[in-house]
């Protein structure tokens, strides 16, 4: 169990091994369950019989929501202290709750009676994905947040890169689901407007996890009282709840700012790989289009299989870094998200499975830079005292769920869709060209650290 004994006054002790293992490794269960969800939605709407052009409509109310709850879930959780809980893991069982729900309920929209492209339908679906992605936040914010609580600067690589390990392997077991269950001899091809078998049983699966991966984090962590973190950070407990959330967003640190710039451009391209990937395969390799083909839903698969080659590539970029330093993590990110380009190109204009594997494994190395060295950044320059609120503030910038980013490419996607030939292929090469402006957009950012 982590320990919550005093060491120095205004410093983090440094912690062991196994207490960043007990730290991170429920992460894994979290991206079970929403790489699932985004391993499938592109798939899943265009089953219900979403019209291609109009899937960017699907993945607006998720983000307008999340924009809400995410700094929410930071200024309150900051504030909240359960004794026998602490304060960020009371949200993780709430998130947890609400996600069971809406993995069971997500993949059998189709089966309800609506109708294939019915309004009801993906109305039902829209609404689903929304409460998934919210309740997918609620779980993800305390892992994030317990990482500039509890770990010193000189430990924050290393404990980012380890959770984003775990959330990674997590991604794996998620994305290989369809297509080990397919191999299995699970059905997956249903009738025009219903889910498989073989993603649903996915979703099961991940809430399963889901499940475990709480209670084994919750047995394991135990938070610092309040009065031990004010000491760690070196504040004073009954300053912290005084402040509005637009007071404290009036103090954020200049990196706060410079990073939400990097990072629009990096999450404005990432929404279109979940939403367009299956079906640029389904048309450059299968040269089918109809979602209820066998062709289109072996794509489907086969992109699951992808996603699980990027997530093993990020978890050996992932090793690696966390030997980070502050003359190398700059470098590292731009470089990596230059790489996460190029495999975009690949995949956009490949037309055979190599080419794919060949650009998802340089998509991962992409992927673990830019879920890993932002929060290093950013969490190096805050002082404790509002961790909660700007890494809630920030997401509205990145990836969990995209807020700002997505809320733009989504309702960009209607007119850039057109401009690139309607081709599905050639969203992904959107994608690529968002992640290498990103990439270089880093060098704006000046790095400061308060430890």
């Amino acid at each position: 169990m982590l320990n919550r004994t005093t060491q120095n006054k205004r410093q983090l002790p440094m912690l062991t091994s196994m207490q960043l293992f007990l730290m991170t490794f429920g992460y894994a269960g979290v991206q079970v369950a929403f790489s699932v969800q985004t391993g499938n939605m592109g798939r899943i709407f265009q089953t219900l019989g979403a019209d291609p052009t109009k899937l960017g409509f699907f993945f607006i109310l998720p983000p307008l929501a999340g924009m809400v709850t995410q700094p929410l879930i930071g200024y309150f959780s900051d504030k909240t202290w359960l004794p026998k809980l602490g304060r960020r893991l009371p949200y993780l069982i709430g998130g947890c709750l609400v996600s069971l729900i809406v993995l069971l309920l997500l993949p059998n929209t189709g089966s309800l009676g609506f109708g294939y492209g019915s309004v009801t339908a993906l109305w039902f679906g829209a609404v689903t994905v929304l409460f998934m992605d919210l309740s997918a936040n609620v779980s993800m914010q305390p892992f994030k947040m317990l990482i500039p609580d509890m770990v010193n600067a000189h430990q924050k690589d290393k404990a980012w890169s380890l959770q984003n390990i775990w959330g990674s392997l997590g991604g794996v077991i998620a994305f290989v689901f369809p297509f080990l269950l397919t191999a299995l001899g699970v059905a997956n091809t249903a009738s025009r407007g219903v889910v498989p078998d073989s993603v649903k049983i996915s979703f099961y699966v991940a809430a399963a996890i889901l499940l475990l991966s709480t209670v084994f984090t919750i047995m394991n962590v135990k938070e610092y009282d309040p009065k031990t973190l004010a000491d760690y950070h070196g504040y004073q407990p009954e300053t912290k709840v005084r402040e509005s959330l637009l007071t404290i967003l009036k103090h954020a640190p200049k990196v706060f700012w410079t990073l939400g710039i990097v990072e629009f451009f990096v999450w404005f391209g990432i929404p279109y790989m979940w939403t367009y990937s299956t079906g640029a395969l389904s048309e450059n390799i299968w040269h089918v289009s109809d979602p209820a083909s066998a062709g289109y839903q072996a794509a489907g698969n086969w992109f699951g299989i992808l996603q699980a080659v990027y997530s093993l590539v990020a978890i050996l970029v992932g090793i690696g870094f966390q030997r980070l330093t502050n003359r190398t993590r700059q470098w590292a990110y731009c470089l990596s998200l230059l790489t996460g380009g190029v495999g975009f190109m690949v995949v956009a204009y490949g037309h055979t499975h190599l080419s794919s594997l060949i650009g998802f494994g340089l998509i991962g190395i992409g992927w673990m830079a830019l879920i890993s060295i932002p929060f290093t950044i950013l969490t190096n320059a805050l002082d404790g005292k509002h961790d909660g609120v700007y890494l809630g503030l920030f997401n509205c910038f990145i990836c969990i769920p995209l807020c700002i980013p997505q809320i733009v490419a989504s309702v960009a996607s209607f007119a850039i869709f057109s401009a690139v030939g309607q081709t599905m292929a050639n969203m992904l090469a959107v994608a690529g060209v968002c992640l290498m402006i990103g990439g270089c957009l880093i060098w704006i950012v000046k790095e400061e650290a308060r430890d």
